[in-house]
């Protein structure tokens, strides 16, 4: 008696929560294009937020700084120092000062407009592009632009659309030309060093040590020798003139 007692009162209690359950699938019959509109929209704002470190290097000045950062490391003879957090974390400040003209355009011309519904997404998409196109345009090699415009019209793509560079086009050829310049800055960097690797291993020789490795010898020297020139000064200075 009393189990049939409690599936009773089981039952009442049950009968007002299944009745305040949702209807998934009314919810799903309402929807009309503006929602799916939006929520289309939502998912390629989270793609693009997940991408964004990787469009952080495509269309700054990261790639330079980091390069040139980890050719100096390398060239010293520091394996993990500085480390890598502080290597990473000096290139992006380093970044957002040069990039912040452009980072400024693309606020007030894209951003803001849009934020404020004065603009639809297609040209908010458009105003944010300009800058970041101006400043690869200012920066990018002949040379590299100029060979993947040849491979586009070799597949019958247009160079410009709508009056602008076409960004498939300017990325990648601003990528390998940072990648260059890069390895560039990061010669005349390791340079010094070498010349310093050269005089001790000379020295020791000479001198008949041949059990004890010239860099544990050349390290301190060349630690000197860049603190003497204070180099992080003519380094950090260089790379943010070099940016036009």
């Amino acid at each position: 008696m009393k189990v049939l007692l409690a599936a009773a009162a089981l039952l009442i209690l049950a009968a007002p929560a299944h009745a305040q359950q949702i209807d998934l699938g009314a919810l799903t019959g309402q929807a009309d294009g503006a929602t799916i509109g939006t929520i289309i929209q939502m998912f390629g704002l989270l793609t693009v937020l997940s991408v964004a470190p990787g469009l952080l290097i495509m269309v700054t000045s990261f790639t330079r700084f980091i390069i040139a950062f980890s050719i100096l490391r390398t060239g010293i003879g520091l394996q993990t120092t500085p480390a890598n957090l502080i290597l990473i974390s000096l290139a992006l400040f380093m970044t957002f000062y040069v990039m912040t003209p452009t980072f400024d355009q693309a606020w007030n011309q894209g951003v803001r407009p849009l934020v404020n519904n004065e603009i639809d997404e297609s040209e908010a998409m458009q105003r944010i592009a300009s800058p970041f196109r101006q400043f690869m345009l200012d920066n990018v090699r002949e040379s590299d632009f100029d060979l993947f415009a040849d491979l586009a019209r070799e597949r019958g793509q247009d160079v410009v659309q709508d009056e602008a560079v076409d960004l498939r086009i300017l990325v990648p050829a601003f990528m390998i030309s940072e990648i260059r310049r890069g390895f560039e800055i990061g010669f005349l960097i390791v340079l010094p060093f070498l010349v310093i690797d050269l005089v001790v291993a000379t020295v020791t020789m000479a001198m008949g040590m041949m059990m004890l490795p010239p860099t544990v010898i050349s390290l301190p020297f060349k630690i000197l020798f860049f603190v003497l020139i204070d180099g992080w000064n003519l380094l950090v200075g260089s790379l943010v003139r070099s940016f036009t």
